[in-house]
């Protein structure tokens, strides 16, 4: 049985991986694409697409495994919910990089700088749950310690994305449907750091379980 859930952390960490990677990609998508350097940032769209299916074969196998072999079974909950609601947040990259394809947004170049840093902000906030989820498998103390950068970044996030909107709609010379369209994205990235944040409610109370 031990070797059974040994094999079955190994798994929960490269899925782990994955968000991780996500999130490094994310970054360098919105850079791409701030710089108009379209077909890199359609690179890193078709990156974010796989990696993000990647993900959803292996959480399905992950949940498979902790039903079907009866592994860690005071935890099963607990983990399933945090595996679940992390597969939130990648979905919630991928389906952020695919708008900007779709919707093709018009970002003023004075407002460039403020998304590069909302992007760094919201990933740094997805960086720290992904060690965080780690830290509830390998060391329970490390937990809050992570969280605690979570909301930090989360918080960041806000603020940023509230120079941003604040910003568009102060531009006279802007058209109020451009206005729209830049809050609209601005929102969507700061949402990745609030779903980062989700988790992270789950994973406190699972820890604390842990911990007693």
């Amino acid at each position: 049985m031990l070797k059974k859930t040994k094999k079955l952390e190994l798994k929960i960490d490269e899925y782990l991986d994955l968000v991780m990677s996500g999130a490094l990609v994310f970054k360098e998508a919105i850079k791409y694409y701030l710089s108009n350097q379209n077909e890199e940032f359609r690179v890193k769209l078709e990156q974010a697409s796989k990696l993000e299916s990647d993900a959803d074969s292996l959480r399905r196998i992950i949940e498979t495994e902790l039903y079907l072999k009866t592994l860690i079974p005071d935890q099963r909950g607990d983990v399933l919910g945090i595996i679940e609601n992390s597969d939130k947040v990648l979905n919630n990259i991928a389906e952020t990089l695919s708008q900007f394809d779709v919707e093709i947004p018009e970002i003023i170049p004075e407002l460039n700088q403020y998304f590069i840093e909302l992007a760094d902000a919201a990933m740094s906030s997805v960086e720290s749950l992904v060690k965080a989820v780690r830290a509830y498998f390998k060391n329970i103390y490390e937990v809050r310690d992570n969280i605690t950068k979570v909301m930090f970044y989360e918080k960041e996030s806000d603020k940023i994305a509230d120079k941003i909107k604040r910003a568009a709609f102060r531009n006279e010379n802007l058209e109020l449907s451009k206005k729209i369209h830049i809050r609209y994205f601005a929102f969507h990235i700061e949402n990745i750091a609030d779903s980062a944040e989700d988790v992270c409610d789950r994973l406190s109370i699972a820890a604390i379980k842990r911990e007693l």
